[in-house]
């Protein structure tokens, strides 16, 4: 795969994590935070690696993922939030797992078994194939309707 599309996936994926750390509280969202240092050259520009970084923020806006208030100059996206669309694709189950998910009580396999607790596992692994398989995922995913399990109804008596 190209080198850029791995900065983007790595990219896309650490702005997701760090709007869902935080959410629903609107928060600034700095490049250097994504992608690393970087120094603008003598005429004030930034590398290329920092600017398409910057884009790939703008880009989940424009892709209806995150929603900001203002550019922080080029350093940045500010009052950024995650949408009800990436809000509901992170929480849903996944179907990609890289997490071990260990014998547990089922309502922490369940929230160890989530698209964002898999998307975190995929970033410590700095493994750019599961970065990008797990990015590629969930962009094409829809959002999924989330029902809590149904209680179980008591049984009426029955009448002798």
């Amino acid at each position: 795969m190209d080198l850029h599309i791995d900065d983007f996936c790595q990219d896309v994926a650490r702005v997701l994590i760090n709007l869902h750390a935080c959410f629903p509280l609107k928060h600034a969202v700095y490049v250097e935070d994504i992608s690393g240092p970087d120094e603008p050259d003598e005429v004030g520009l930034h590398s290329p690696r920092f600017s398409a970084c910057l884009g790939a923020m703008l880009w989940l806006a424009e892709e209806g993922w995150i929603r900001y208030d203002t550019l922080i100059y080029q350093e940045g996206i500010d009052q950024a939030v995650l949408t009800q669309k990436a809000f509901l694709v992170l929480s849903a189950q996944s179907d990609v797992l890289y997490a071990d998910i260990p014998d547990q009580p089922l309502l922490v396999k369940q929230q160890k078994a989530t698209r964002i607790e898999q998307l975190r596992t995929a970033i410590k692994s700095k493994k750019s194939s599961q970065i990008n398989d797990m990015v590629h995922y969930l962009l094409s995913a829809a959002p999924t309707l989330i029902l809590p399990p149904e209680p179980a109804l008591p049984e009426e008596p029955s009448d002798h």
